[in-house]
């Protein structure tokens, strides 16, 4: 690698390019008519590697954490703003001027001036709960971002409460109470099979924070809860600690190991959790919702797949497969919360995909309706080449039925060749009656490393009819990871 280069890889080539710069753009124009609902901000994560990496295998995941927010104002216009995170990583390398952190949660590939300076990136999700922007990502906690000027606090560990080392981008609140649930897997270093549960009252205070073994130490990417129990999925995507000090990856696939779905009542004790078996070598990085069934059943509604979705954890492990090779759904789990452990019960239940999303209300309860992400079987042409899986997702799905044994595809809204959605977020609309809207980032390729980027604005009763209202930003965007939306009335209320 040329010094000062970025590795000519897809990771960093093309749509994935570097952009390096912070943006501040105002008074875009908002094309069409949106709803007087989106009244707000979208808020993303974008990974963007301030420095070249130290290794050539690096890959888009391990680039510094940039939260951008497009603010719908008012006056019907658009202002988008992007901003580095200033994480303690960010800063020891802009003062060096250079990499200094070696490969993707391998602290010890690390050079030796920062051995032992927080390492995350916070680049997977921007988490609102309580007042508080909290950029995270599962490798450490998260750090705090003004959620008007986007500057960075710090790191935060809820007042000094949080004893985990680490705290999921994958939060999961209830809609009802207002309570915010994660976990920390790796819980005290890595390797570790140590996960913290943890629970936050609705005006922030974490109020319950408990430790469990896992069955081994697996990339817990994503987790759910359901009215009563809390469900913790557990994949075979391993790490081992005598494989980082050897300064291998941090991440295996191992497809004959067994996955698991851990189950314990929500407000329970730890020692009450049991364990169901899954099938071998499966892997999800997405859940889409759990809930309760009369019965009392309890079902698990995942974007599954027969293998982990990123090449640079697959190919290390020894499985060389193309992204068209790998075999997923969207797949129902199924078990009796009130059985000692078993095994899952595996259905079907939608098409192959990811990025799922339910309105905010509909968390952990039973629900009729979802999103999600796929591939346009019917492409006449190459598809976006773009983010950490190599290729974007080029057409929206909506499901209904999804609290019946066999949920349906009821609308779809493909791309053009060579376009690719980012993760939507859901806004409510002020009317029951109403499905609310859908805010996302459509990327486009229009010429040899040229690109458009536009903000799309979307009913979610009838996604077919396409963008009702369109915002270009006029900038280059890396692909997001995920994002999250904030009611103008909340921001109003700091």
């Amino acid at each position: 690698m040329v010094m000062g280069a970025f590795p000519q890889t897809i990771y960093f080539m093309g749509a994935n390019a570097p952009v390096g710069q912070e943006v501040d753009l105002r008074g875009l124009k908002v094309e069409g008519d949106l709803p007087p609902e989106v009244r707000g901000s979208f808020y993303r994560a974008v990974p963007d590697p301030a420095f070249p990496p130290k290794f050539e295998n690096d890959h888009t995941l391990s680039g510094d954490g940039m939260i951008s927010r497009l603010s719908f104002n008012g006056d019907g216009t658009a202002d988008f703003t992007m901003k580095s995170v200033e994480t303690a990583r960010y800063r020891a390398e802009k003062a060096a001027g250079k990499a200094l952190f070696g490969k993707y949660r391998n602290p010890f590939t690390d050079d030796a001036e920062v051995q032992g300076v927080d390492r995350t990136v916070a680049n997977t999700t921007p988490v609102w709960h309580a007042g508080r922007l909290l950029m995270a990502k599962e490798d450490g906690r998260p750090y705090r971002v003004d959620p008007m000027t986007l500057a960075t606090i710090g790191s935060y560990d809820f007042g000094g409460a949080l004893n985990s080392e680490t705290m999921t981008a994958h939060v999961r609140i209830d809609a009802q109470t207002g309570e915010l649930f994660f976990y920390g897997y790796e819980a005290d270093g890595p390797a570790s099979a140590k996960v913290a549960y943890c629970i936050v009252a609705p005006d922030g205070t974490l109020t319950s924070e408990q430790w469990f073994d896992a069955p081994y130490c697996a990339m817990m990417h994503d987790f759910t809860i359901s009215e009563n129990y809390a469900l913790f999925p557990v994949y075979p995507t391993t790490s081992d600690l005598d494989r980082l000090k050897a300064g291998g990856e941090h991440w295996h696939h191992e497809p004959e190991r067994d996955s698991w779905l851990g189950v314990m009542p929500r407000y329970g004790d730890v020692s009450e959790i049991k364990w169901f078996k899954g099938p071998k070598g499966c892997h999800s990085y997405h859940m889409m919702n759990a809930w309760e069934d009369v019965d009392g059943m309890l079902h698990f509604d995942a974007c599954l797949n027969s293998t982990n979705a990123f090449a640079f954890i697959r190919e290390p492990s020894g499985i060389f497969l193309q992204p068209q090779d790998i075999q997923g759904a969207l797949t129902r789990w199924t078990v009796d919360p009130k059985a000692d452990g078993g095994e899952v019960t595996e259905s079907v239940i939608g098409p192959p995909g990811d990025f799922p999303v339910i309105p905010a209300k509909m968390q952990g309860q039973p629900y009729s309706f979802g999103f999600m992400l796929s591939m346009n079987p019917a492409l006449q042409g190459p598809p976006l080449f773009a983010g950490p899986v190599g290729v974007s997702f080029n057409m929206l799905l909506r499901l209904d039925g999804m609290d019946t044994p066999a949920p349906r595809v009821t609308g779809a809204l493909p791309l053009a060749p060579m376009a690719g959605y980012n993760e939507p977020v859901h806004v409510p609309a002020a009317d029951p009656a109403r499905d609310g809207w859908l805010v996302f980032i459509v990327d486009s390729q229009i010429g040899d490393d040229q690109f458009h980027h536009e903000a799309w604005v979307v009913d979610a009763g009838d996604i077919t009819a396409g963008a009702v209202a369109k915002v270009v930003i006029p900038t280059h965007l890396r692909p997001q990871v995920h994002g999250w939306w904030v009611p103008q009335e909340q921001l109003d209320a700091l």
